[in-house]
């Protein structure tokens, strides 16, 4: 069974979304143009989210999600242990993009910060999500494990297909693929959580990332 929910967005982080546009959250000057960008989006998500609970095994690397197949040592990692795994897309829709692309034509400064402001949004848009799924299945005795993405370590992009397939994303949320393998709208994520009896904190996220350079690296590790 694939649903599908409406999600309220959270108010917007100013930190998060200077630290994806690449600025300091201590330039106080940049203030201004974010209160703008902000102003001007206020009212254009809309968040929506499509998702499955599907069984998982693991042998090795391999592990089988039900609808597909795929080798990756760091989702293997992620998910050991785990009886299930909640595979969802999510999205704040199309109007961002448009922001975007008429921004990139007359002001490009204010198009990165429109950027890093669809980016703030999905994320937002996928804690809130992750937050109700951990609350409905804390209740149950079950815990999540950190959501992992197809692209991030060995896990191949390839996945976002099945993904798609599975969930039935274009039909059930407006979200497409194409042969890039680039989701439309853009601001959009899918993702794959681990769902298990134990308690665990997998060593995943920025602080085990060992590219320390990164301009998208959080702060509070």
């Amino acid at each position: 069974m694939i649903y599908t929910e409406f999600f309220e967005l959270p108010s917007y982080d100013k930190g998060e979304i200077l630290r994806y546009s690449g600025a300091k959250k201590q330039d106080m000057s940049l203030d201004g143009i974010v209160d703008e960008c902000i102003a001007e989006c206020n009212g254009k998500f809309k968040g929506r989210v499509c998702y499955g609970e599907f069984p998982v095994r693991i042998k090795d690397n391999v592990i089988d999600l039900s609808f597909v197949e795929v080798e990756s040592s760091a989702l293997a990692k992620n998910l050991k242990g785990c009886e299930s795994v909640v595979v969802f897309a999510a999205t704040i829709g199309i109007d961002i993009d448009r922001i975007i692309q008429k921004y990139s034509r007359i002001d490009l400064s204010k198009a990165v910060f429109m950027q890093a402001i669809g980016a703030e949004r999905i994320e937002a848009l996928c804690d809130a999500f992750c937050d109700k799924l951990k609350a409905e299945k804390s209740e149950k005795g079950l815990f999540l494990r950190p959501r992992f993405s197809a692209g991030y370590g060995d896990l191949s992009i390839e996945l976002q297909r099945d993904i798609m397939r599975a969930l039935d994303c274009g039909r059930k949320i407006g979200v497409t693929l194409n042969e890039s393998l680039l989701m439309s709208p853009s601001k959009s994520v899918t993702a794959i959580v681990g769902i298990s009896s134990k308690h665990c904190t997998p060593e995943f996220g920025c602080a085990s990332c060992e590219n320390k350079d990164c301009s998208f690296r959080k702060e509070k590790l």
